[in-house]
């Protein structure tokens, strides 16, 4: 038995915590710039500055969360399904 009885709920847990996570907040911050929107450099004496424009987020620092993703697919395809 590769779970245990008391995991199941905590798993239900966790799952249902992240559907309303997406769907009060269906944008998390960028992973590669971390909510900035550019990467983040220094100059030749070492203090920060700004750096190059970020790619992944397209320079607004967020971005939306996978299961939000998942919910707009399927639901576009229910929609798109019973027309």
């Amino acid at each position: 038995m590769p779970f245990s009885l008391a995991a199941i709920p905590a798993l239900l847990f966790i799952t249902l915590s992240y559907a309303v996570l997406c769907v009060v907040g269906p944008f998390g911050t960028c992973r590669k710039c971390r909510g900035f929107g550019f990467a983040m450099t220094t100059d030749r004496k070492g203090r920060p500055k700004r750096g190059k424009h970020c790619r992944r987020c397209d320079g607004h620092g967020i971005r939306i969360r996978v299961g939000r993703h998942l919910w707009n697919r399927w639901s576009r395809t229910y929609r798109d399904g019973t027309r």
